[in-house]
C-alpha cells in the first residue's frame, strides 16, 4: 500500500487542466515559483503562504554524534536547516479526514 506522490510532472498538468494555459507556460510559471522561495531560503528570509505554512533557516551549531552500531563519536559540522511550520489551518484541514479516505483521488 505505496502513497502516492506529487512530483513536477503531476503539478504541471494540474496547472494546465485548470488554468488553461500551455504545458509550457505552466512549467515555466511552477519553476519561478520554486526559484523564487529556494532564492528568499537562500538568503535566509523566511517563506509565509498563507493558509498553508512558513519555511524558515534555522542554524544548527556543530556538536557531536554517536555511530549508534559503533558508539564512536563523531563531530556533526555547523549547518542551515530548512523548517516548516504548517499553518493551523492546515493542520485542521488535514485532520477534518481522520477516516483515511482520501476525497480527491
Amino acid at each position: 500500500m505505496g502513497k502516492d506522490v506529487l512530483t513536477k510532472a503531476k503539478v504541471v498538468n494540474y496547472l494546465n487542466e485548470n488554468i488553461g494555459l500551455s504545458k509550457r507556460e505552466c512549467q515555466f510559471f511552477f519553476e519561478s515559483f520554486i526559484e523564487l522561495i529556494y532564492n528568499q531560503l537562500k538568503s535566509h528570509n523566511d517563506v509565509k503562504i498563507i493558509n498553508f505554512g512558513i519555511f524558515k533557516v534555522k542554524n544548527k551549531k556543530p556538536r557531536i554524534g554517536r555511530n549508534p552500531k559503533t558508539k564512536e563519536e563523531v563531530m556533526i559540522t555547523e549547518r542551515n536547516v530548512v523548517k516548516f511550520k504548517p499553518s493551523n489551518f492546515l493542520i485542521s484541514l488535514i485532520n477534518s479526514n481522520k477516516d483515511g479516505s482520501d476525497e480527491n483521488k
